[in-house]
């Protein structure tokens, strides 16, 4: 397995943990306002997904504009279930397994014109490596909403997930 491969898989066994916390919670946490970068857990799980459909329309071959344009109304889907995301989670994380497991060359490039910062080349495996950053940040925002709600968040680090692993004797 490749590296960016093995940062994709902790980044889809990173959201099914934190989901899993939330779905121990109330059903009305994902709902609950708290004062961070989301009004509530539930849009920041949406932008979640929503960027993390959006870069593997990138990965393709679908131009950013055109994926951000075909990603953007996700990112106010708001759902009312835990169950609801962690379904389009594993949907879609299933969708990037069949993907890495088709693309043995990572370090091929693509061009991107990200409408934010330009145009250049980027390897698919910086990408990779940037949709598993991503959510990595703005799960650390769901575990401070948890924390302002009154409940625990729930260890995710790449570290554990190491642990989660068969030993590679």
């Amino acid at each position: 397995m490749n590296h960016p491969e093995q940062m994709y898989n902790y980044h889809a066994w990173a959201n099914q943990t934190i989901l899993g916390r939330i779905k121990e919670l109330p059903s009305s946490v994902l709902s609950q306002e708290a004062n961070s970068s989301y009004p509530t857990i539930a849009h920041a799980l949406s932008h979640i997904y929503a960027v993390d459909k959006m870069w593997y329309e990138v990965l393709n071959g679908t131009s950013m504009p055109e994926a951000l344009q075909a990603c953007i109304l996700l990112n106010g889907e708001i759902h009312g279930s835990v169950d609801e995301y962690i379904k389009r989670f594993t949907d879609l994380s299933t969708q990037y397994s069949e993907w890495l497991r088709g693309h043995a060359d990572l370090e091929q490039t693509t061009l991107l014109d990200n409408p934010f910062a330009g145009v250049r080349e980027t390897s698919l495996s910086d990408i990779v490596i940037h949709v598993v950053n991503h959510g990595t940040y703005h799960r650390g925002n769901v575990s401070t909403m948890l924390r302002q709600l009154g409940h625990a968040s729930i260890m995710n680090d790449y570290s554990l997930f190491w642990y989660q692993e068969p030993a590679q004797v």
